[in-house]
């Protein structure tokens, strides 16, 4: 069940800015001006997928929840080993 009003407002925008981040990482990607190792690309999918998550799982959509959440953590494990690269 799906909350009304400014909940269920919420949980949409939450879907439509995740699915807008992850539209544009991809396009910047594409056009060559970012790099798919850069932060910034990581971290767009990151909160993108985050967006996903919040609207398929308020949707009981699980297969698209489980999805984002895997997405979640391969952009988090490239931020981790990008880390761990500058660090060295």
């Amino acid at each position: 069940m799906t909350p009304d009003g400014l909940g269920a407002l919420a949980i949409e925008a939450a879907g439509w800015a995740g699915a807008l981040l992850i539209l544009i990482a991809y396009l910047l990607v594409s056009a060559g001006r970012l790099s798919g190792q850069s932060v910034a690309f990581q971290a767009m999918n990151i909160v993108g997928a985050a967006g996903f998550v919040i609207n398929s799982g308020a949707h009981g959509a699980l297969p698209s929840t489980v999805l984002n959440v895997i997405w979640m953590g391969i952009g988090a494990a490239t931020l981790w080993r990008a880390r761990g690269a500058r660090q060295r």
